[in-house]
């Protein structure tokens, strides 16, 4: 039986799709000079999308690199830059994006840092900038992707960058995973918020990645343990059940299902994608 609220609900969705324009769709990904969000933002770009490809001033170059990739490929994207701890910055990077392609229809929170350290030798000023990247920089994209939204009034997909230690925290990770668990509390906030304006909420966890990251993690555990190069990050791939450690096009094919009209009924959750290490 439908209740008065689905129907109400459904009604504002549908609303909300029939008045998007045609064309193509616009998508701002963060952090897409390399790592995940360069294989997200290629991804994208071979899904039709027009990419903006953000990241911060110091890797134009890098961001240069993936713009012709995708060029390359007979996609369409446009370079900028973005400091996500600034607010001011995320909301120029809105219009950057409006301007180039007329609307924002998906925006991925993707930048991100990571701090390979024991808590007890944890700097505060450290702690302090990984806080302003991995949560206040989501927190500001969200805000400004959902503004420009709201304001289209034709609804749009929002996505974060979580981990798998949203749900299970590795030591030497203290900080970071608290970022992470922070992400998915506010992408469950942001899609309750936001639904009635069409706009899906969603993030993703990734597991262990063949990313800089991780060769830091490991070298990090290795010189703890006494391991060679190479040791701490195999022990730590035996508890993925499909036998591999992924790669950041397993996270961007995720990201895309997140980004289409097939996810239009996902919404506040954070799918990890980990190979089977942590079932949620």
């Amino acid at each position: 039986m439908t209740s008065t609220t689905d129907l109400a609900t459904t009604s504002t969705v549908e609303a909300a799709k029939a008045k998007a324009p045609s064309g193509q769709r616009v998508a701002v990904v963060t952090g897409a000079a390399r790592g995940i969000g360069e294989a997200i933002a290629e991804r994208l770009g071979r899904d039709g999308l027009h990419v903006i490809v953000a990241d911060l001033p110091s890797m134009r170059a890098e961001s240069d690199k993936t713009v012709a990739t995708i060029t390359a490929a007979g996609g369409t994207a446009t370079a900028a830059e973005v400091d996500v701890a600034d607010e001011s910055s995320v909301e120029a990077l809105v219009q950057t994006a409006v301007t180039a392609g007329g609307h924002l229809d998906v925006f991925i929170a993707n930048a991100g840092i990571a701090q390979v350290e024991e808590l007890l030798d944890y700097d505060a000023a450290d702690f302090e900038k990984i806080v302003s990247v991995n949560l206040t920089g989501v927190f500001n994209s969200y805000r400004q992707a959902a503004k420009q939204m709201v304001a289209q009034g034709h609804g749009g997909k929002i996505i974060g960058a979580a981990s798998i230690v949203a749900f299970r925290p590795f030591a030497l990770l203290g900080p970071y995973s608290a970022t992470k668990w922070a992400v998915r509390g506010l992408t469950q906030a942001a899609a309750m918020e936001w639904a009635e304006h069409g706009i899906t909420v969603n993030a993703y966890g990734p597991g262990i990645v063949g990313t800089a990251m991780w060769d830091l993690i490991d070298e990090k555990l290795a010189a703890k343990n006494g391991q060679q190069q190479g040791e701490a990050i195999s022990e730590n791939a035996r508890s993925i059940q499909l036998g591999r450690v992924s790669t950041p096009n397993d996270v961007a094919q995720l990201v895309s299902y997140l980004s289409g009209e097939d996810s239009d009924y996902v919404t506040g959750q954070t799918v990890l994608v980990d190979g089977g290490i942590q079932f949620s």
